[in-house]
This record gives C-alpha cells, sequence and structure tokens, in this order.
C-alpha cells in the first residue's frame, strides 16, 4: 500500500521548513542519502560529527541516525524495530516517512521555540498535528501502529470542503481527541450552538502544543534527558575518580621507589662510590622527581575537573527538582482547572437547554398574543364600521316622524351593544400590548444572564490557557 499522500506532503513540507538544504524537497525519494536528516540532527541538537559523518558512506550515516534516534528519542527501540537499516539502505519511502516522523516528534518535544506554524497552510498543520497525536497516543504500541497510519488511505476532500467538516474527518479530530483539544480553541472559537462565530481554529499545530497532554509529556522528556545527562556525568566522575586512585598509586610507588634509591645513594656515597655512578644516580633521582611533580599536577587537575563535575552535579540535581516540583504543581492545576472547566460546561449546557425551551415558549406566547391582538384589530375595524353605517341611520331617523323611530328602537339597541363590544375589544388589546411587553423584557433579561454566563466561562479558558502557557516557559 502507497504512503497517505497528505501525510507524506506533510512531513515533506516540514523537512522543507527546517532551511537545511539550498533547494526545496519535492518528493520524500531525494531523503534516500540521509544527508538531509543528519542536518536536521546538527541544526536541532547541536550535533558536532556532522561534517566527518557526511563524508561517510550511506551505511555509516543510517548507523549514525540510529545512534542518534536510540539515545534522544523516547523510543529507545525505534532504531532497531521500527525503522530498518536495509530498508533506509534501499531507499524504501516508508522507511524514510518513519524517520522524518521521529524527528518531528523529537523537534517539537526538544525545542523551546519550535518556530512559527503559520507558515504552513491550515491542512499541512492539521496532518502534522495528527501525527504529533498519534505518536502521543500509541507511544506503547508505536511499532504495530505507526506503518498503518502513514500508509491509511486519504478519504475524499474538496478545496470547498468547511473547515469543520475537515476537522471531522482527520484522525487528529476523533471524539476522544476532541476532549482534549478543544479548550485551546476557546478563547477564539464558541462552542454554543447559538452563536455564528467562525469554529475553525487559528494553527492546529499551536493547539496541539498547547495541551496538558504535550505539555506534560515535553516535561517529561526534559526530566528524562536532563536524567540521562546526569547518569552521565556520574560516569564520567567515576571513571575520573579512578583514574586519581591508579595516579595515587602510581605516586605512592614512585615515592617508595625514591626513598630506595636515596637509601641506596646514601648507601653508595657512604661506600665512596665512584663519581659517575653517584651521577648516575642523581639524574634518575632528579628524572623521578620530574615524574612525582608531573604525577602530583595531573593528580591536582583531577581532583579540580572532580570537585567540578561535583558542582555541576548538584546544580542539575537541584535543577531536576526545581522541574519536578514544577511538574506536579502544574499537573496539579490543570487538573483543577479542567474540572471547573467541565462543570461549568455543563451548567452551561443545562442553563442553554433550559433558556432555549423557555425562550421557544415565550415566543410562542408572544406570536399567540400578536394573532390575538390582530384579530382583535380587524373585529374593531368590522364593528365600526358598522357603528358609523348606523350612526349615518339614526341620523336620518331623527327626521322621521315619532312612530318610525319606534320601529327602528331595536337597531339602536343593536348600535349600543356594538359599542360596548369595541370598548370592551380597544380594552383587551391593551391587555395584550402589556402582555407583549412583559414577554420582551423576558426575552432581554434571559439572553442577558446567558451572556453572563458566556463570559464567566472565557474567563476561567484563559486561565487555564495561562497556566498551559506558564507551564511550557
Amino acid at each position: 500500500m502507497s504512503l497517505h499522500s497528505a501525510r507524506a506532503a506533510a512531513l515533506l513540507a516540514w523537512v522543507n521548513s527546517t532551511k537545511v538544504c539550498p533547494d526545496p524537497l519535492n518528493d520524500l525519494s531525494q531523503l534516500q542519502d540521509c544527508s538531509v536528516f543528519i542536518r536536521i540532527i546538527h541544526k536541532i541538537h547541536g550535533s558536532k560529527e556532522r561534517e566527518s559523518v557526511l563524508e561517510q558512506p550511506l551505511p555509516e550515516r543510517i548507523s549514525f541516525i540510529h545512534g542518534f534516534l536510540q539515545k534522544h528519542c523516547r523510543h529507545k527501540l525505534a532504531a532497531e524495530n521500527l525503522v530498518s537499516a536495509q530498508k533506509l539502505l534501499d531507499g524504501e519511502e516508508l522507511a524514510l516517512a518513519k524517520v522524518a516522523v521521529l524527528l518531528l516528534y523529537h523537534t517539537s518535544m526538544s525545542c523551546k521555540n519550535p518556530g512559527d506554524w503559520n507558515e504552513f497552510d491550515y491542512k499541512t498543520q492539521v496532518e502534522l498535528a495528527s501525527i504529533l497525536k498519534f505518536v502521543l497516543d500509541n507511544e506503547e504500541c508505536l511499532n504495530e501502529n505507526l506503518e498503518p497510519f502513514l500508509q491509511r488511505k486519504a478519504e475524499p476532500s474538496s478545496s470547498s470542503m468547511s473547515s469543520s467538516t475537515f476537522e471531522e474527518r482527520s484522525p487528529l479530530f476523533s471524539l476522544p481527541y476532541k476532549r482534549e483539544l478543544r479548550f485551546p480553541e476557546l478563547p477564539r472559537t464558541s462552542s454554543f450552538p447559538s452563536t455564528n462565530l467562525p469554529s475553525t481554529p487559528s494553527s492546529p499545530m499551536g493547539d496541539i502544543m498547547q495541551t496538558p497532554q504535550f505539555q506534560l509529556r515535553r516535561l517529561k522528556e526534559q526530566l528524562a534527558f536532563e536524567r540521562v545527562n546526569r547518569e552521565e556525568l556520574e560516569v564520567e566522575v567515576a571513571e575520573n575518580h579512578k583514574l586519581i586512585m591508579e595516579k595515587d598509586a602510581q605516586i605512592t610507588t614512585m615515592q617508595q621507589r625514591i626513598d630506595r634509591l636515596v637509601k641506596l645513594n646514601e648507601k653508595q656515597a657512604e661506600d665512596q662510590l665512584e663519581s659517575k655512578e653517584i651521577e648516575e644516580l642523581r639524574e634518575k633521582n632528579e628524572s623521578l622527581v620530574g615524574r612525582l611533580h608531573e604525577a602530583f599536577r595531573q593528580c591536582q587537575d583531577l581532583k579540580t575537573e572532580k570537585a567540578q563535575m561535583d558542582r555541576k552535579i548538584s546544580q542539575l540535581s537541584e535543577e531536576n527538582g526545581d522541574l519536578s516540583f514544577k511538574l506536579r504543581e502544574i499537573a496539579s492545576n490543570m487538573v483543577q482547572l479542567q474540572r471547573a472547566l467541565n462543570e461549568l460546561s455543563e451548567e452551561h449546557n443545562t442553563a442553554m437547554a433550559q433558556s432555549q425551551e423557555k425562550q421557544r415558549q415565550l415566543e410562542k406566547e408572544l406570536h399567540v398574543a400578536l394573532q390575538d391582538k390582530k384579530c382583535s384589530e380587524e373585529k374593531i375595524e368590522i364593528l365600526q364600521g358598522k357603528i358609523s353605517l348606523l350612526e349615518d341611520q339614526l341620523a336620518k331617523l331623527e327626521e322621521c316622524s315619532t312612530q318610525e323611530k319606534g320601529e327602528v328602537m331595536g337597531d339602536i339597541l343593536k348600535l349600543e351593544e356594538l359599542k360596548q363590544e369595541v370598548s370592551s375589544l380597544t380594552a383587551k388589546g391593551a391587555r395584550l400590548e402589556e402582555e407583549k411587553q412583559q414577554l420582551d423584557s423576558l426575552v432581554t433579561s434571559l439572553q442577558s444572564s446567558l451572556s453572563e454566563s458566556q463570559r464567566a466561562r472565557e474567563r476561567l479558558k484563559r486561565d487555564l490557557q495561562a497556566r498551559a502557557a506558564e507551564g511550557q516557559a
């Protein structure tokens, strides 16, 4: 199965971003001679063997890369089990992609300032972030899972796909991961369903590097690196101490020899040895004294170096303790803030559901009140027309005889009833208007309450992000 095209392109874009080669690479096969990997190692770790290694044949270059991965990467079996030397020698693209993944992971973990990820387009950042997230989630089974992950067939997509759809299709935004990565995006985007704000994160790589999972792993990597340095220094100090002991033994032996020569010289002087033999003994004595002074000087140098090593070990121990305390403090703060955020989210979601239901009910009642008001106004208009017609008829009847007036008395009563009905309607309309104003006031109050809840949640999110930034510093 061929490589996942989007992930291969993202890895190639990251390699080009390191700017270790003069011309950008267009294909992973161009990494076959491993020289680009060695230059990346030199840039991120300051390796002094770069020039000499680049002059070596390809097998020696691959051996150097294996050694680096075994020493500096968390995955100790990566060089032997995960990345095959023979496949690298054959230039297999899958093996080259594996080395690029491990170097990307190591760079992100070890560099204090990993660079500006915004130089990559959004799709590339999503792929790089998914690679980092995959390595974090599969540390114990990377040998079995990395190869299928890099070969996974790409899902169909289009350039017009929305950012939310792209996030859902990417492995980075699967359901378990969404709970971990959503909160760094909160200060920029809102998860409320009633808002129309954009939901696309500005930098997926920046977001994943701000997650507690990544920050804790980064601190653990730094602690492990400092621990390895301390162990190496302790081994070096032990070797120096052993050398000092050997030098002390040599000095003792030389001192004994000098003592014997001095006694022999005194005895020979007493026996009146020939001047030539005495001169030879004197020269030997001076030579041994000179060697003794040189041994003393070397011993002093070793003792000075040992004292420096002891001070450095003490300093590293103190820094290690500070890092451990800081790690525990950050982890505790992260847990507390995350718990508070989860509680506030649950309360907000509950209040949101209740408020939406209440708003729908109020809107329905308002709609019914407006319909009643409209019907009443229509009835009033009809009744007022009838009243006007009857009033005109009454005006004409006033000119008629008294007998005719008695005949139309029923119309006059009908007119009085219409006027009462109109008065009862212009009053019902007033009550409906008052109810409408009360409903409007309730809707406004509800919206104000929701806004205050949203502001409180955003303040907590900013506090959580500040804690994460403090842990990274």
